[in-house]
């Protein structure tokens, strides 16, 4: 679980964020990065044990930075007000999917678990089409998975085309998946949550139902 004294920090930086502020409260930011750092150390312990290929990594080698990048931005706020893990084979910056967790409770669903790819490029998006286009039973055996149910009800659907995309016949049984463009599901967690006892063992449970679908789509990859 994450310290209140965290949450408290992130809650603090959404109605102040500027640098001045933030200089100010160096001390609490570091003491907020060290509790979720340790967090994540815990996290990949525990993931690990689930699947063997996550051996090794280090919480520097998943956690984001807080500053945001503001260059082609009109939202110039300097800081991100969450904290965000992305654990996978090769850590955050690895062209696989994986597990990702985030913590803010300054806004209304801002704290989740997800997983699998964000706007793939075009090449990769193509190689996961014809994933699900070739091997569609098993597919949808994932997402009909009961475990997997209990934590996703589908894949997160804001980032679909209206019409499915050339080289792919109409009336596939998967057409609908074929439109898309991100392949994510996630599961809510409120904010209270992230201050609780079992909030490892929950992040361990929602791992382990989205694995099977994280394996079948870096299968695209491989």
């Amino acid at each position: 679980m994450l310290q209140k004294t965290t949450i408290r920090f992130l809650k603090d930086l959404s109605a102040n964020n500027n640098r001045e502020w933030f200089a100010s409260q160096r001390a609490a930011y570091e003491n907020a990065k060290n509790d979720f750092d340790q967090f994540t150390g815990k996290l990949i312990e525990a993931l690990s044990a689930v699947n063997p290929e996550l051996k090794g990594l280090q919480p520097k080698d998943c956690t984001f930075r807080i500053y945001r990048d503001v260059r082609f931005s009109k939202n110039k706020d300097p800081y991100k007000t969450n904290l965000g893990v992305s654990i996978k084979e090769g850590g955050r910056k690895s062209p696989r999917c994986g597990f990702y967790f985030q913590a803010d409770p300054s806004v209304k669903g801002g704290s989740f678990i997800a997983g699998g790819f964000w706007m793939p490029d075009a090449p990769l998006l193509r190689k996961i089409r014809q994933e699900i286009e070739y091997n569609s039973d098993e597919f949808f055996s994932v997402l009909r998975d009961r475990t997997f149910k209990k934590y996703f009800r589908d894949l997160e659907q804001d980032y679909t085309l209206k019409r499915l995309p050339k080289g792919f016949e109409a009336g596939h049984p998967a057409e609908e998946y074929l439109k898309m463009t991100s392949f994510i599901v996630s599961h809510n967690l409120t904010h209270a949550a992230l201050t609780d006892k079992n909030l490892l063992k929950t992040c361990v449970h929602t791992y382990k139902a989205m694995l099977p679908f994280l394996r079948f789509l870096n299968r695209a990859i491989d």
